[in-house]
């Protein structure tokens, strides 16, 4: 491999989750080639007479989005997301995350630069799916996951994706909002705390964007879908609680196995009860799917974007709303060792309020 994909590489595999495998490396760096040349400026686009109309709207909106992002919630003025990229495909990675059978910890892939993450992605989904395979062979609780968009830290420019495309305009600023927060800071070893940071700015942003910009009914259909969400995550997470409590237990292994079927059913009967409430209806469909990606490793990463939301949330209201000094606050709590780190976000969400919407 060429000494410049090897440096490359370097920087790929810290957003991607680092391994010692240059096949890899290089899918890593092939991959992110591929997005790079499939590139064109927003704004050609925008004003192409020829180019699809309904492109050209999404991308019309991505503008006020940017510049919205820039001017009132102070996130990074640079050129990412002024250019666009078709893929030809419906995400632009797949992330995979694993857990030891009888354990909620995520495994996690190192880069000696950047530190550990815990996924790891791929360009390719059959390539992830290789990898799920070989994991789930030692006995690991797997998961794959597509994901729209992926960040680069900062490292490169951030192109709009088609991947972002065909959702509610609600739904592509809380993309854009949540893989800017990602170049405001970042820490080391610690996907927890750089999750539900973006998703704390994704979350504060659209709120205030839908103030100033959206109307009555985006607001009520934002409101009531996090409030689902709410109620999903508050179920999944007493029943993390319960697996985490079994797990270190002086129970054997087959009593944790006949627990963690026990609770696990359990889980999908009431997830599978607020589906039939938003539908009005039983979804057998929805259930099959619960059966079939419901297991330790989901449960885990998917708390890695919301455990620390209410923290930083009320972290947020401590500044009064002030977002540049809510950042720096952020940026010198990541500073610390993480369990002085998490004292701070804990005693934050006990004494403060859980959000808030005010101008910066």
């Amino acid at each position: 491999m060429p000494i410049l994909k090897l440096i490359a590489a370097v920087g790929l595999a810290a957003w991607l989750g680092g391994c010692a495998n240059l096949g890899y490396y290089a899918q890593a760096v092939d991959g992110h080639m591929d997005i790079r040349h499939r590139t064109q400026p927003i704004s050609g686009i925008i004003i192409d007479p020829d180019a699809n109309p309904a492109l050209r709207r999404a991308l019309t909106n991505v503008v006020k989005l940017r510049e919205f992002a820039i001017r009132e919630m102070k996130l990074p003025d640079n050129q990412s997301f002024t250019t666009y990229a078709d893929l030809g495909r419906p995400y632009a990675v797949w992330n995979v995350s694993a857990t030891p059978e009888l354990s909620m910890r995520l495994e996690k892939w190192c880069f000696v630069a950047i530190g550990c993450v815990s996924y790891r992605g791929f360009f390719s989904e059959p390539e992830a799916e290789r990898f799920a395979e070989g994991l789930r062979k030692k006995g690991y609780d797997v998961t794959v996951g597509g994901v729209r968009a992926y960040s680069t830290l900062g490292w490169f420019s951030e192109p709009l994706l088609n991947t972002f495309l065909g959702y509610s305009e609600t739904e592509l600023a809380q993309l854009i909002f949540h893989e800017l927060a990602h170049q405001v800071v970042y820490v080391r070893d610690d996907s927890t705390f750089n999750e539900s940071f973006a998703t704390a700015v994704e979350l504060e942003s659209v709120s205030r964007w839908l103030g100033s910009n959206g109307t009555l009914e985006q607001r009520a259909v934002f409101d009531s879908k996090q409030k689902r969400k709410a109620a999903s995550a508050e179920i999944m997470l007493d029943h993390r609680k319960q697996l985490e409590a079994l797990f270190a237990s002086e129970k054997s292994d087959a009593e944790k196995r006949a627990g963690k079927a026990r609770i696990f059913s359990e889980l999908r009967g009431k997830l599978s009860a607020l589906e039939a409430i938003r539908t009005g209806f039983s979804n057998d469909e929805y259930d099959r799917r619960l059966a079939t990606y419901l297991n330790n490793a989901y449960l885990a990463s998917t708390s890695t974007y919301t455990r620390l939301v209410p923290a930083f949330q009320a972290l947020l209201a401590q500044q009064e709303g002030t977002i540049g000094q809510f950042y720096q606050a952020v940026k010198e709590i990541g500073k610390l060792p993480e369990a002085e780190r998490t004292s701070i976000l804990q005693r934050a969400e006990r004494n403060g309020q859980t959000s808030i919407t005010a101008p910066p």
